[in-house]
């Protein structure tokens, strides 16, 4: 069965030459793709890879081979024969561009990646913090010396909702290429001639059809790019240009529990099987020292018995964070900001768990799962 009509078999078909159409966003910059097209063509290997949350990660496709990420793969190996092509997912469910940043290292750029599709657009907020996360993810990868592609991904949640506003600014101060399940779907849903449930599991995660799209209307843009590509020697790609917001999140540290050393430690413990620092007992501290200009926390949180955290910097104001929230679907990694500084020089974070907790939870524990830093200093 042809690729693009897996995407229609299940529905009437709204209209395919129009969706394709509204589904790009803006071209960019071809020179990486025509790049790595030439090279692709000349055999050996490619790592084609995604980053994102957990539509990335796969939730709701009721197989891998579904996934939009693993569909990318296939079209290069089905183009290029002769290539052999390593596929890199790197998504992880409910976690934004901010831990996508800080992680992006350690479960991305040491695979050496040739092809990247970024997908955060319903799980990171349309507004400027989130961009500056975007901005030093993009610019990690950009700056790789293997000159990666880069392709943005544009979601939606069931309000037609995403972040593409401040995302797409980002991605075109860079010349990368964007393509919008969003732009292409949400207008034919509006106008009642798709349903949400015909390319939707749930309120924000695609079900295969959903994928399915997902992932041609990224093919699309590779499919025009083959087959104009230049015969003679592709295009030379670009400088980095300075950044449009920050470049805070271009240098970055992540410190699993398990990698956390305290400074000082009064009734926290580490649990390997939680891979957690974690406390019951109210009044308990922990200090770490951690070097950068942002500092971030990431705790678990859960419907279940847990509590709060009193957390300063370097004794300054303090920030709650909370353990326990009042959704059914799960326990998942929290990523916050606890402290933006002048200077990324070392700071002591102070962890003290409290008596309060929320009215619906039944104990106080509380579990750190790491700490991030951002615009830590070039070695």
């Amino acid at each position: 069965m042809p690729f693009i009509s897996l995407v229609t078999m299940a529905a009437p078909n709204p209209g395919e030459a129009e969706l394709f159409r509204r589904s790009l966003v803006n071209a960019g910059d071809p020179a990486r793709l025509q790049q790595l097209i030439a090279r692709t063509r000349a055999g050996g290997t490619i790592t084609v890879a995604v980053i994102g949350g957990s539509i990335t990660a796969g939730a709701k496709a009721t197989t891998p081979e579904k996934r939009y990420g693993n569909l990318i793969a296939d079209w290069w190996q089905r183009k290029f024969p002769n290539a052999k092509v390593q596929f890199v997912n790197a998504g992880i469910g409910a976690t934004g561009s901010n831990f996508g940043a800080l992680r992006a290292r350690r479960d991305l750029l040491s695979r050496q990646p040739d092809f990247v599709v970024v997908e955060y657009a319903v799980n990171d907020a349309n507004d400027q913090a989130s961009a500056e996360a975007l901005e030093g993810l993009l610019r990690q990868i950009l700056s790789q010396p293997n000159r990666p592609a880069v392709m943005m991904l544009f979601t939606m949640n069931k309000a037609g909702g995403n972040a593409q506003e401040w995302h797409g600014r980002v991605a075109a101060h860079y010349g990368v290429p964007m393509v919008s399940f969003r732009d292409a779907l949400w207008p034919e849903i509006q106008g009642e001639r798709l349903k949400w449930e015909d390319v939707e599991a749930d309120e924000v995660h695609p079900n295969d059809r959903g994928h399915a799209y997902c992932a041609a209307f990224v093919t699309a843009v590779l499919d025009r790019l083959l087959d104009a590509a230049p015969q003679s020697a592709p295009p030379e790609v670009k400088p980095l240009p300075k950044p449009l917001l920050s470049d805070l999140f271009e240098h970055t540290a992540l410190f699993e529990a398990e990698a956390l050393q305290p400074v000082s430690n009064k009734e926290w413990v580490y649990d390997p099987k939680l891979k957690a620092w974690k406390s019951d007992k109210p009044g308990s501290v922990i200090e770490f020292d951690v070097t950068g200009r942002l500092l971030f926390t990431m705790h678990y949180v859960v419907k279940g018995p847990m509590g709060k955290v009193r957390i300063s910097v370097d004794g300054g104001t303090a920030k709650e964070l909370n353990g326990w929230f009042d959704q059914t679907w799960g326990g998942y990694r929290q990523t916050n900001e606890i402290a933006r500084l002048p200077e990324a020089g070392k700071h002591r974070l102070r962890f003290e768990l409290l008596d309060d907790k929320s009215p619906g939870s039944t104990g106080t524990e509380f579990r750190l799962l790491g700490i991030g830093a951002a615009g830590v200093p070039v070695p």
